[in-house]
């Protein structure tokens, strides 16, 4: 009104200044508007992008700015809180995971890519990092081809190479879709201590049973057997008694055959008050080689010592641990006389907090049929061998809550592994 009441009586400057004084209000107005919605816009980005750390500064005075700034705060501050509370989570179920035993891959089915592992899929396979499922083909081929075998929800129990040789697992694999694409969880839990375990005991059982039974039909064979033989030592030699000499004496032989076989079964069950010191590991390896060295010598085999820490000790029964090593070189040296260069290395190295005792030869190998039957009580492939040295060496492992593994491939010789799980400690002397 002013305004038009300067124009009307000529005194325009007067109507300009008015016109202006009009129109500032307005324009602070709208400038108002376009700062909060930009300070809108800016939140708006920021939620979008997850960051919820910023913090609005709020006056006393209860302007509309203030009422805006104090409603971003609180959706920031329970932002915070629950992000805050799924990290915590997350962080929590990421401990427990690492903590069990049984080995866990989690990845995309569509793409292969592996979203993540936990620390026993990374020890148990050696697999510190893996990408991609495709990575796991080169790293291990044949626990590549067992995982892409399982269908969504089954479970079997099958062997898979791993760090400590082929290995009992049951797998358990679950399928779960998001309109990410599918995902699948697979479980690998190492059963092989109690596969190992379950057969020994139900072998136990079955040997106790023949055992007896033998004892209590073949000492009475045996011993009237050779009550007969020494009687007819003693009589007169007669063409007609000659065949009967012989069967009395093929009685007796096979009669005392079979109470050998008792007896081996008695030397496994033996094992079983083990006398737990610390060994040096050294110290070990020479004592085994002083004994063996002059069948060594005499068969010109090379027998090598590899122990990169020389301050390793273990927690065992000596003589049984050496039992086992001489047990197993002795089949090395077996294994390696027809070779043309034969060499058997006796190996110690740390891994995973363990420690591990090798024997490598490089002999014709074995097939995987025998690998699989050479722990089985009475297994032999020797002509004169009883097959009771690696069920015993299996036993005293068992004793000291380790594992007895082998590799072996034909024309490329084997490895016996023996792995024990006690953290490694180190001797305080400098040498054996």
């Amino acid at each position: 009104m002013s305004t038009a009441y300067f124009v009307l009586i000529d005194l325009y400057f007067y109507a300009i200044i008015s016109l202006i004084a009009a129109c500032y209000p307005i324009y602070k107005l709208v400038q108002r508007h376009r700062f909060l919605m930009q300070q809108i816009h800016d939140f708006s980005e920021a939620v979008h992008y997850r960051d919820f750390t910023r913090q609005y500064k709020v006056s006393g005075s209860s302007t509309v700015q203030n009422q805006l700034y104090t409603s971003f705060n609180t959706i920031n501050k329970v932002f915070r809180d629950i992000s805050s509370e799924k990290e915590m989570q997350h962080e929590y179920l990421h401990r427990v995971i690492n903590l069990l035993d049984s080995a866990i891959l989690f990845y995309q089915v569509d793409s292969g890519h592996v979203l993540w592992t936990n620390e026993a899929f990374k020890n148990l396979f050696s697999s510190p990092h893996l990408g991609s499922i495709e990575g796991m083909k080169k790293r291990n081929p044949i626990l590549f081809i067992k995982t892409m075998e399982l269908v969504g929800g089954e479970q079997k129990m099958d062997s898979v190479p791993s760090q400590h040789g082929s290995i009992k697992v049951l797998m358990h694999s679950s399928d779960y879709s998001t309109k990410e694409g599918t995902f699948r969880l697979v479980v690998y839990q190492n059963i092989n201590e109690a596969v190992d375990k379950t057969e020994t005991e139900a072998w136990q059982k079955l040997l106790r049973v023949l055992t007896h039974e033998i004892m209590n039909s073949i000492g009475p064979i045996s011993s009237l057997a050779d009550t007969l033989y020494q009687q007819m030592e003693q009589m007169p030699v007669l063409a007609e008694a000659e065949d009967l000499r012989e069967g009395i004496y093929t009685i007796k032989r096979r009669s005392e055959g079979l109470i050998q076989f008792a007896n081996s079964y008695r030397l496994i069950n033996r094992v079983d008050q083990p006398n737990f010191k610390e060994i040096s590991v050294i110290q070990l390896f020479e004592n085994v080689n002083l004994l063996l060295e002059p069948s060594l010598a005499k068969k010109q085999i090379e027998l090598d010592l590899i122990l990169k820490n020389t301050r390793l000790t273990l927690h065992a029964d000596v003589s049984l641990v050496e039992q086992v090593l001489i047990n197993l070189l002795l089949n090395a040296m077996d294994a390696v006389k027809e070779q043309e260069t034969p060499v058997i290395s006796l190996i110690a190295f740390e891994r995973d907090h363990k420690l591990l005792l090798q024997v490598r030869d490089n002999g014709p190998g074995m097939g995987k049929e025998i690998q699989e039957q050479i722990f089985t009580p009475f297994f032999t492939t020797k002509k004169t061998g009883t097959g009771v040295g690696l069920t015993l060496s299996k036993q005293i492992m068992l004793l000291h809550k380790g594992h007895i593994g082998v590799e072996s491939t034909l024309n490329k010789g084997s490895v016996f592994t023996l792995t024990f799980p006690q953290p490694i400690q180190e001797s305080t002397n400098t040498g054996p």
